[in-house]
């Protein structure tokens, strides 16, 4: 249809799928090849042992499913854990929610913890369930790292202290989704059993790859774990990517993108990664406190540094703000899911972007909570931004411990002048 054509790029500040680095869409630009070729190893094996950096993992062992982060959650507890197996799940949001749903319909028995949306896990609380479970009934503690609907982030070195001090011996589950190649993230450091992501957050490629990094104790659980699997069976995956191969056929893009993306962590360097998603965070999170609006995130300590949730007024609807956003303006922010539907927008800053892609998602905030009838001034959030980057240093070509610039023990995190 004539005139139906938006010039420029759309503006995806959504949390995930994130913005593909033009480096890893050319990287995923391949011919078809045989998946059972001698040099297929070449590229795959690599893969795994590279899956284990980002995890921060020594000993455990990286699954790679061509599917979605559900399929990995599906993986990770269908593989471990056995019909009527009890397990403990904090649930504060939308995907602790969608989590629960599934353990239950593979018929775990759930014990679950309703915690405030816009906090997190409760440590204490999980301590307080662990004590109490003398008979160690409960099989794992399933937590999302990162909850994308609210703008959460759960500390889970807390909650494996709090496993420890119980003395119990469940199993530590993590959704890190939205976390995973972000935040920091330490699954060996923290115990944790099954850390499960996806390939369209922090590794920024398209949806499609399911990925586990799976300790040996949840490995020798498996052993004995009776939940019926088939696609999703470690055994079957273990015996194929010992050589290299998968039992079935592979998404050859995708496999060569994710060898791009961590190309890309790794030049940056993992921990620059995070500090670029802090700098970003406290940058839009000054923009909210300029425009005179709050976060669903109750406290800082749960402040996410992938996703920022914005309250809108009351007598607003937050889907208003999000359809002018994306209409007029070519921006697509994050809606508010069951509980905060229609309360709020998302900021996706998460992945591959930078100070001035930021602010431009920020202007066009501005301009649709205007359009929405927010009364906020013009250009306060932006420039409240604009000063948060001016006094840090974002550059890639310098490290944070040059020159003595990085003050580790300063409490936001980020490089300064």
């Amino acid at each position: 249809m004539a005139g139906s054509r938006r010039p420029g790029r759309n503006f995806l500040f959504v949390p995930g799928p994130t913005n593909v680095p033009e480096r890893v869409q050319r990287a995923m630009i391949v011919p078809m090849e045989d998946h059972r070729s001698s040099s297929f190893p070449d590229l795959t094996l690599p893969l795994f042992e590279d899956m284990k950096k980002v995890f921060k993992s020594r000993d455990g062992q990286v699954f790679i499913f061509p599917s979605s982060g559900t399929g990995a959650w599906e993986a990770a507890l269908t593989n471990t854990l056995s019909p009527g197996d009890r397990v403990l799940a904090p649930r504060f949001g939308q995907f602790s929610t969608l989590w629960i749903d599934l353990a239950r319909r593979i018929g775990l028995d759930v014990q679950v913890q309703d915690e405030e949306w816009g906090t997190g896990a409760d440590p204490d609380r999980i301590e307080e369930a662990l004590r109490a479970d003398r008979e160690h009934r409960i099989r794992a503690v399933l937590v999302v790292h990162n909850e994308t609907a609210t703008g959460v982030t759960s500390d889970i070195g807390a909650v494996r202290r709090a496993i420890d001090a119980a003395g119990h011996p469940a199993m530590l589950y993590v959704d890190g989704v939205s976390s995973i190649a972000s935040l920091d993230f330490r699954a060996q450091e923290w115990g944790v059993d099954c850390a499960i992501t996806g390939s369209q957050k922090g590794l920024m490629l398209p949806a499609g790859l399911g990925i586990v990094c799976v300790s040996p104790k949840a490995l020798a659980a498996a052993k004995t774990a009776e939940c019926r699997r088939c696609y999703f069976d470690f055994a079957d995956q273990s015996k194929a990517n010992a050589a290299g191969y998968f039992p079935y056929t592979p998404s050859l893009p995708l496999l060569y993108g994710l060898r791009e993306s961590m190309r890309c962590l790794f030049e940056e360097g993992l921990e620059r990664v995070f500090e670029r998603h802090r700098v970003l965070a406290d940058g839009t999170r000054a923009a909210v406190k300029a425009w005179g609006l709050t976060l669903c995130a109750r406290e800082p300590k749960w402040y996410s540094d992938t996703v920022s949730a914005v309250m809108v007024p009351e007598g607003v609807n937050g889907a208003d703000v999000i359809d002018i956003a994306f209409r007029r303006y070519n921006l697509a922010l994050g809606a508010g899911l069951s509980k905060v539907a229609g309360k709020l927008f998302r900021v996706g800053h998460i992945g591959d972007l930078n100070d001035l892609m930021l602010l431009g998602a920020l202007s066009g905030c501005e301009m649709a909570m205007q359009d929405a009838g927010i009364a906020i001034e013009a250009g306060r959030g932006v420039g409240a931004a604009q000063d948060h980057f001016r006094r840090t240093i974002m550059a890639k070509d310098r490290r944070p411990s040059e020159a003595g610039i990085f003050d580790r023990n300063h409490s936001d995190g980020v490089v300064r002048l």
